[in-house]
């Protein structure tokens, strides 16, 4: 079995794993598992009101969960290749903890490497956070992963010396989303 199909049989029951995403290391589990979820929250030792961000394999699975993208944005989704999080203000087919208290929903578009062929294998959205206990630092490679975050995941995917998975990265841009002029307002660059 290769590490593709343990990650996928680990989501499926359940279970929460650790992986490289297209930015730095992610805890990941099947956003509608409320016990999955209850894990990463315990993992992080983060509020139950914090939402979280979801990343999907394309615009096609994005629009099953926003209200609406202008298609100014979606021509830049298209042509970006830094990875961006985008804050759009209505979800649907979501609910908290993966939207905010104003019905909002943070969502990436995952453009490459061994965390976009886990999202196509996995055929939906996986629920996301960097791998870190809240408030502490995010770890730039696998190396700065806490030995409690490793113990506490349920599959930890190998290091591809292929990729930069162990090398140093930088979380996304952040950007929310005005579906009316379908402007993005940077919040972290």
């Amino acid at each position: 079995m290769n590490k593709f199909e343990q990650a996928i049989n680990t989501l499926k029951d359940g279970g929460v794993i650790l992986h490289p995403t297209d930015t730095v290391w992610g805890i990941a589990c099947d956003p509608f598992n409320e016990n999955a979820i209850t894990k990463v929250q315990q993992i992080k030792e983060r509020s139950q009101d914090q939402p979280f961000l979801l990343m999907v394999s394309s615009i096609e699975v994005l629009k099953e969960y926003v209200d609406s993208i202008h298609p100014r944005v979606e021509t830049l989704l298209s042509l970006h290749n830094r990875p961006l999080t985008i804050i759009y203000p209505k979800a649907k087919n979501l609910k908290p903890p993966l939207v905010n208290d104003k019905g909002g929903v943070a969502i990436r578009i995952v453009k490459s490497g061994s965390c976009k062929k886990l999202l196509e294998a996995w055929g939906g959205p996986l629920l996301s956070t960097s791998a870190n206990v809240h408030g502490d630092p995010t770890p730039n490679h696998f190396g700065e992963i806490s030995s409690q975050v490793i113990r506490q995941s349920d599959f930890t995917f190998p290091i591809d010396k292929s990729e930069k998975s162990g090398k140093a990265q930088a979380p996304s841009a952040i950007a929310k989303y005005h579906p009316k002029t379908g402007e993005l307002d940077f919040i972290r660059e």
